[in-house]
């Protein structure tokens, strides 16, 4: 049986506004496996991103706990917490936040000096990385300007691999992308996932979900239901059934 690699106990986030308070998750308890390709779904404003970050450790709960590798992060400074995502975390955004005064070998490897000194091996590095997911040299001393969509995200998602992080976190990142590039930052990353690398996905799309292997579905910040699909299989159309039932139950 896989490794859990995050659990929550009765975790709650509380937001205050206007002295009204929004209790956007509620008292959630649920188990992220090791190798897993998560995927949170559920409408807007259910509470898919706020569970992303609480989960990331970047942004603290109100209550409750998280343990990561069955170490409590929840209570970690701040400066601690920081230490921790260098470590353990990386992240896949709809904006790609890539230095536009940087060239696309830069922004990597500004990340990957965070954590290894040695310049040599973390350029080696970045190069593989790049030319894996289909960047190749050519494309490594230019702006982020002056990348496609789908370009700038790949880039982004090397970014986050740089450091060998334990989970990648993504949010929507295909939501500013057209079809094809879309298609293209998901293959990099169910790929990545086919090597064991641990995603958690917030989507509100189909053919986004549809790469994972366990579906959250989320509603009103409680965790309503969850669908196993197992490996994602391009085509597969009973898969595709299952997933498309399931969120119809959910009311999606």
């Amino acid at each position: 049986m896989s490794n859990v690699v995050l659990s929550t106990n009765k975790l709650c986030k509380t937001f205050s506004s206007g002295g009204m308070q929004q209790h956007v998750l509620k008292n959630l308890d649920i188990e992220i496996y090791e190798g897993d390709f998560t995927v949170i779904m559920g409408s807007s404003g259910a509470g898919k991103s706020t569970l992303l970050y609480a989960l990331s450790g970047m942004d603290k709960p109100t209550l409750g706990s998280i343990l990561f590798f069955g170490n409590e992060i929840t209570k970690l400074s701040n400066d601690k917490l920081a230490v921790f995502r260098r470590l353990n975390c990386g992240f896949v955004f709809q904006q790609m936040f890539l230095l536009d005064n940087m060239s696309i070998l830069d922004n990597i490897l500004i990340n990957g000096l965070l954590i290894n000194s040695d310049r040599k091996a973390i350029t080696a590095k970045a190069k593989e990385l790049l030319t894996q997911v289909g960047l190749t040299e050519t494309i490594w001393n230019k702006f982020p300007t002056q990348l496609s969509g789908g370009e700038a995200q790949r880039a982004a998602i090397v970014r986050a691999l740089i450091n060998n992080p334990k989970v990648v976190f993504a949010d929507e990142p295909t939501g500013s992308l057209n079809s094809a590039a879309g298609k293209a930052a998901l293959d990099v990353l169910t790929e990545v996932n086919n090597k064991g690398q641990s995603v958690i996905m917030v989507t509100h799309d189909l053919n986004s979900a549809r790469r994972g292997n366990r579906i959250l579905f989320i509603r009103d910040g409680v965790i309503h239901g969850t669908c196993e699909l197992g490996n994602y299989v391009s085509g597969d159309r009973k898969r595709h059934e299952k997933l498309q039932a399931f969120l119809d139950d959910m009311g999606w």
